[in-house]
């Protein structure tokens, strides 16, 4: 079945009844979600989520990190906190991390020092990274093939949306390549062309709920239902049936996230 590599579910009062949106999420058909923090209290909030039950599903595991807008908050003793949080079974990842340069007043080099730290921390913890790139491209490829070695355990390019030749780059670092809700956009020939090039055993797909609903529900709140939605258009730009891609991506997200395969106690 499906799964979604890439949500927020960790939002204060965003959704309305949880409860109720993860039945309509196992519902669609999603077995596992990723939820990824951008702050310490949103990855707390997503470690304390992921304690549901063996049996529950979906299946929740999280991603803890600051993103780049979020990284003048980091304080001191916050990567040994992250870290601490990331020691529990269903910690996958550091995420999401990265570079958005998309707002005026951006401090590029408070973002690149909070990238590398991160980088760093993922490193020291053996996990693989979740990186976020928002009209920052040639500094965030720059960054991380200054950092390749920190990449031993591997990451995703989260919600794709550069160009074939960027997304050649990244994946020469051993990345993958995560294509969200802009993918089923009208206007989404670059990103169509990508879409068919990457390796199969490359390719991810993510909501980035709760934003980025794809069409027909452009505009509205995006939940992990939405998810399969971004599976059927994956599946038609690379000619392949819903259901094999669907366990392609499974397959990959397992061996990018090694810990989701790991029995827990």
């Amino acid at each position: 079945m499906f799964i979604d590599t890439h949500a927020h579910l960790n939002y204060e009062n965003k959704y309305g009844d949880m409860p109720a949106l993860l039945q309509a999420i196992a519902a669609a058909g999603v077995r596992e979600v990723i939820n990824v923090g951008w702050d310490l209290p949103s990855s707390r909030l997503a470690a304390k989520m992921a304690e549901s039950g063996p049996g529950a599903l979906p299946r929740l595991y999280f991603a803890a990190g600051f993103h780049p807008s979020d990284c003048a908050k980091m304080q001191e003793g916050d990567l040994q906190r992250l870290a601490a949080l990331l020691a529990g079974p269903r910690g996958v990842a550091v995420g999401e991390i990265g570079l958005d340069y998309h707002y005026d007043g951006t401090d590029e080099a408070a973002q690149k020092r909070a990238f590398a730290a991160q980088l760093e921390l993922a490193h020291s913890l053996g996990l693989p990274v979740v990186i976020h790139s928002r009209d920052a491209a040639a500094d965030t490829l720059a960054l991380l093939q200054e950092n390749r070695t920190k990449l031993a355990a591997g990451g995703v390019m989260h919600c794709f949306s550069g160009s074939p030749e960027t997304a050649k780059e990244y994946l020469k670092l051993g990345l993958y390549i995560s294509f969200a809700g802009p993918v089923t956009f009208k206007n989404a020939r670059r990103l169509d062309e990508v879409a068919k090039a990457v390796p199969a055993d490359r390719i991810l797909a993510e909501t980035d709920s709760p934003y980025l609903a794809p069409e027909p529900l452009r505009g509205t709140l995006n939940t992990p239902a939405n998810v399969v939605r971004v599976y059927e258009k994956l599946a038609l730009l690379r000619g392949v049936p819903t259901a094999e891609l669907a366990a392609q991506v499974r397959k990959n997200a397992h061996t990018l996230f090694k810990k989701m395969d790991q029995p827990e106690p």
